[in-house]
């Protein structure tokens, strides 16, 4: 049985350490285009900035995908909060094709107007503009939806019907708070985005991410969680009919 649990429940773990595969690069990818106001008149570092947007948008699909693959399980503890995390990886999504679209439009001006005699500051504040949606975006998606979605909801979910190990979860049910609280900080003004004070107050979210990913790309889903019926012709534990069991005392 236990054998036939590690494959449903290493599937969203390797999901979940994709994102981070292909959502830490980024940045740099994105980096000529969002240090660089002037970036619309130069020379520009096209390739590099695509290369970022691909990568952003694997991320939005493997978090979709990491959704997805946990709903079957998780609807069993609570429908509607399966579905709340659903959409906000789905929100969280929408959010980064947003800003990559933003900033491959910056490109995309780039392109056009190089050589073209347009006036010089009416180009770098589109260009400018179009930088500040894609911050904009970034705080509302990985920021808020993270913090909702993967650390309340998830953390929340894992915790009450122990597919993973509780004091792991509560590292969800602590990170997800706090990430949501740096980020109404930062859109309230109180401190710069991407600031050392944000970033300390989304550490434990990371930890959490991090730490979900690796176990169960290496154990699967604990089967101590599930009670239930097997599939008469394989033996394995059938998934649609089990019952996630929340046992009282914690692991």
């Amino acid at each position: 049985m236990y054998a036939s649990l590690q494959k449903p429940g290493r599937i969203p773990g390797v999901l979940f350490i994709l994102t981070f595969v292909f959502s830490i690069p980024t940045l740099w990818f994105y980096a000529p285009v969002l240090d660089h106001h002037s970036y619309i008149l130069g020379a520009g570092q096209d390739t590099r900035v695509a290369i970022g947007a691909l990568f952003d948008a694997l991320t939005g699909i493997a978090g979709i995908a990491t959704a997805i693959t946990f709903y079957p399980v998780l609807k069993r503890q609570s429908q509607p909060l399966a579905l709340g995390y659903v959409a906000s990886r789905t929100v969280e999504t929408a959010t980064i094709v947003i800003g990559l679209i933003s900033l491959m439009a910056v490109v995309k001006l780039r392109q056009d107007l190089a050589g073209g005699g347009a006036d010089a500051a009416s180009a770098v504040i589109a260009g400018r503009s179009l930088v500040a949606v894609y911050h904009g975006a970034f705080l509302l998606g990985p920021s808020f939806c993270a913090g909702i979605g993967n650390g309340m909801l998830l953390g929340y979910l894992l915790y009450r019907t122990g597919l993973v190990p509780r004091r792991m979860a509560m590292i969800g049910l602590i990170g997800g708070p706090l990430a949501f609280l740096a980020a109404t900080l930062t859109l309230l003004g109180v401190y710069d985005q991407n600031s050392a004070a944000q970033n300390l107050l989304t550490i434990p979210e990371i930890v959490w991410e991090a730490a979900l990913g690796i176990y169960l790309t290496v154990n699967g889903y604990r089967p101590s969680a599930f009670i239930g019926g097997t599939n008469g012709a394989t033996g394995a534990p059938d998934l649609s009919s089990l019952t996630v069991a929340t046992p009282a005392t914690s692991v």
